[in-house]
């Protein structure tokens, strides 16, 4: 993805070395907007910075905006991850406060989508001093599973199409196997994203793109299978955890009016956290992309939010 043809503000797209040898594909924009909090996006799963194309200029107006690959996905480096949920998590944790450090940035306003949404949660439980606002967006791993079958919301079709294919293997294996044809399989099952980014690409920039992502080895992949039951739940939900977040960390959750995902969460952190300062909202005509599904108002939200913490 050319981000030279994309941005309009001014960017860094480099490689950022943790002490551990491992590599953090990082882009930052408007680095010289230093006077106020940086914000940080944490894209989801089978996600990459290039997701957030719809929303970096906007965003990084008026402050620094930090992205990056998750560890064991998009460019990022691909290690070996702990099988097991808690081991996974925290090595995600882990990487994102060392790449922080590495850096140098003090305090951030963090946001997170899907599985970002979940991995933000976490480090703001390990790390409440360095998150001035938490922003979680459609995020994942939050409700307990229901003992009752038909509580369960339906994973989209294109899941459900994508399982049935693979079974037990992991979940973008697909797309690995079908090698040169596996961009065409993402505009199959995905033809949204197409459509969502179609202002901004022409051609198959974005199927090509989230192929790429998800075409190596398979590492970040491994650890969120380790950390999920069947799709839609964690083993070690987070909404059984959110209360250990300090009281005077304030969160936003913005979730897609037609999202998959289970919008009462917001109404059950409010109630886990009666003392601290936590909003829900929807946006309509959004499904689980929130954020590209309906990028102004989205921008226009998170803009909001970001000028009350400076």
């Amino acid at each position: 993805m050319t981000w030279s043809n994309s941005l309009q503000n001014k960017f860094l797209a480099r490689y950022v070395s943790l002490p551990n040898q491992n590599k953090i594909w990082t882009v930052t924009v408007s680095p010289e907007l230093r006077d106020r909090t940086p914000l940080v996006m944490v894209h989801g799963f089978g996600g990459g910075v290039g997701l957030w194309i719809l929303n970096m200029d906007s965003l990084s107006a008026r402050r620094t905006l930090h992205t990056f690959d998750l560890l064991g996905f998009g460019r990022s480096s691909r290690p070996t991850f702990p099988r097991d949920p808690e081991g996974a998590e925290d090595e995600f944790v882990t990487s994102i406060e060392t790449w922080r450090e590495t850096m140098g940035i003090p305090s951030m306003i963090l946001l997170g989508h899907s599985l970002g949404g979940f991995l933000a949660t976490s480090y703001s439980i390990k790390y409440p001093e360095r998150v001035k606002h938490l922003i979680l967006v459609d995020p994942w791993g939050f409700p307990l599973r229901p003992t009752d079958p038909s509580e369960i919301r339906a994973p989209p079709t294109w899941f459900k199409a994508v399982v049935s294919v693979l079974g037990r293997s992991n979940p973008l294996a697909v797309l690995r196997v079908a090698g040169p044809w596996g961009p065409g399989l993402v505009q199959r099952f995905r033809p949204d994203f197409k459509r969502k980014f179609a202002d901004f690409f022409e051609d198959d920039t974005i199927s090509e793109y989230i192929y790429h992502c998800n075409a190596q080895n398979p590492s970040g992949e491994t650890a969120f299978k380790a950390m999920m039951e069947s799709f839609g739940w964690a083993r070690r939900p987070m909404l059984e955890r959110i209360h250990l977040i300090r009281k005077d960390v304030p969160i936003t959750m913005i979730y897609g009016a037609n999202t998959w995902i289970d919008t009462s969460t917001g109404k059950k952190v409010k109630m886990q956290r009666p003392d601290s300062y936590v909003r829900d909202m929807e946006i309509e005509g959004a499904s689980h992309h929130v954020y590209a599904d309906q990028p102004h108002i989205f921008n226009s939200v998170v803009e909001e939010i970001c000028d009350s913490v400076d």
